[in-house]
């Protein structure tokens, strides 16, 4: 496997455990959590790679996530 291909084997794994952590801490629907996590700015951070954010805990990119966009959550 090549580096570019376990990067988005992991990015695909973490964003499984973020939307899946979303819900079970929101007491909300997978299908909620997933649209709110793709309308966030985080997604585009953890997708572009942006300051490494990727890296972090799916549990804190969830927390960092809920703190920086609460408007997200008004959606669901």
């Amino acid at each position: 496997m090549n580096e570019d291909l376990l990067e988005k084997v992991y990015q695909e794994n973490l964003e499984e455990r973020i939307i899946s952590f979303l819900a079970e801490k929101e007491r909300i629907s997978l299908e909620e959590a997933m649209d709110i996590y793709y309308n966030s700015k985080l997604a585009t951070m953890i997708h572009k790679g942006e300051y490494g954010i990727q890296y972090l805990d799916y549990k804190v990119l969830v927390e960092i996530l809920l703190e920086t966009e609460p408007e997200l959550m008004q959606r669901s």
